[in-house]
């Protein structure tokens, strides 16, 4: 990637937990670089670290049970790890956006829509008046695709669906446009037609604003439809990382091997059982010794029980951490 381009840089990022049985690392060594305008996407099974690592960059870890012991978050050059909390209030939320998981948990049940978005324009841009303000927020409702927005303003998150609610967390997330938006599972929950509309308007926005979009989900379909590089986690680690065009033609770990295999094809015959990853991901106070996908690996050695493999380069932009990369290249 051209240094130019690099808007987000993470760099060995260790984020661990105080927890009753002893401090845990949920994230152990995280690295990827983001591009103006590009979607990056973070895949895994539920408890590898995607969110955590997203909520690290917004410096929204849980305290004091969370502490990031280690690495850097740079926003166009400045650590964010390091920076005021006073400044990282005009940053998170400004230039850096997040939609989180569930938009009913996320959004204030007692208090009408408007009041929500209003409450963004008036922490960011003080300087805007009354009716300003209402003018923006019925703009934002509008971009995304919200009808009688001056209507909604004035409902409360339950009167609203569940796609309508997600089309609202959007909207107060790119009220500012920001640099950069993060979106944490942003279809959980919702029907497949509504997802696709989500999604659909996700990407449109982005190019419309040309933002960068951090996409955090466990299914390969959504990566491989609206991302252009892929960063697999497993278990706190990232295991593979490459474009997405890269990542699909040419998987290069067990486990990317094992979700792609994982997902449903037509080409599958009816009523035949589908390929799964056996066992379970590791819990995190009770972690494998060497590659901690050994325990579930089909292709497991001795090596992978005791070391832990390195991230090694496979071609332009395509990087993998396995003992076992040149067999697995050959088979």
């Amino acid at each position: 990637m051209a240094n130019d381009k690099i808007i987000l840089k993470i760099r060995d990022l260790v984020v661990s937990f105080n927890t009753e049985s002893g401090k845990i690392r949920a994230v152990d060594g995280v690295g990827f670089e983001l591009e103006k305008g590009q979607t990056l996407g973070i895949v895994g099974e539920s408890g590898c670290g995607k969110s955590v690592t997203a909520m690290s960059v917004l410096r929204l870890l849980p305290k004091p049970s969370a502490m990031i012991e280690s690495g850097s978050v740079e926003y166009r050059g400045r650590d964010l790890l390091s920076v005021p909390v006073e400044e990282m209030h005009s940053i998170r939320g400004k230039k850096i956006s997040m939609i989180f998981q569930e938009p009913m948990t996320a959004l204030n049940p007692v208090h009408k829509i408007g009041k929500q978005i209003k409450e963004v324009y008036q922490l960011h841009f003080p300087e805007m008046t009354k009716n300003q303000i209402k003018a923006s927020s019925i703009h934002a409702l509008d971009r995304v695709g919200i009808a009688d927005a001056g209507k909604i303003l004035e409902k409360y998150p339950h009167m609203l669906s569940g796609g309508m609610r997600q089309r609202v967390m959007i909207a107060m997330a790119l009220a500012p446009e920001p640099d950069i938006l993060i979106a944490d599972e942003p279809t959980t929950a919702l029907d497949v037609t509504v997802q696709a509309q989500i999604l659909e308007l996700i990407k449109e926005l982005r190019q419309k604003l040309f933002m960068s979009v951090i996409l955090i989900t466990h299914d390969l379909g959504v990566i491989a439809e609206n991302c252009d590089y892929a960063v697999v986690m497993y278990a706190g680690k990232i295991i593979e990382k490459a474009p997405v065009n890269k990542l699909f033609k040419n998987p290069c770990h067990p486990y990317t091997l094992g979700l792609l295999n994982s997902v449903p094809s037509l080409s599958i015959k009816r009523k035949t059982l589908l390929p799964t990853i056996k066992g379970m991901v590791p819990s995190l106070d009770n972690m494998p010794g060497g590659c901690r996908f050994s325990t579930r690996c089909p292709l497991v050695k001795d090596i992978c029980r005791k070391e832990v493999p390195h991230e090694k380069k496979m071609e332009y932009e395509h990087f993998a951490a396995c003992h076992l990369l040149d067999s697995i290249q050959e088979t």
